[in-house]
């Protein structure tokens, strides 16, 4: 009851047109944009469909996890492929430290040889980029 007291409060108290901030304030465009760039690396594709995107500026590594479809003319069922990035830092230029495509995960410490050789590859792409 007291919590319910206190939010009415809040929300008389706000001026018109005022809302609260939505989850999605958080949300960073560029480190969504970076993560969408490894994609395209790591795929070999000019173009991804992405579906849901999410990313996290405020957490230790940043990153952003996005739901992408290759085909061109993607449907809202077409969405199932998943990738993680995370980044050394939630603001330009970003610094790739690992990223995951589907249960895979790339980065300097994987086990895989060939999965660090990968890791590897895309981030000096996207270094390139800068």
């Amino acid at each position: 009851m007291k919590n319910a007291l206190l939010a009415t409060a809040i929300i008389a108290a706000m001026p018109f047109g005022l809302a609260l901030p939505t989850p999605a304030a958080a949300q960073s465009p560029q480190l969504e944009q970076a993560c969408v760039a490894v994609a395209k690396n790591f795929l070999l594709i000019p173009d991804v469909k992405t579906g849901i995107v999410q990313s996290f500026p405020e957490l230790d590594p940043p990153g952003a996890r996005l739901t992408y479809s290759t085909r061109q003319d993607a449907k809202p069922t077409d969405f199932t492929n998943e990738i993680d990035c995370e980044f050394g830092k939630g603001g330009p230029p970003f610094t790739l430290l690992r990223f995951c495509i589907s249960k895979t995960c790339y980065g300097p410490g994987e086990q895989e040889p060939e999965n660090r050789c990968r890791f590897e590859e895309v981030k000096a792409l996207m270094e390139r980029k800068k």
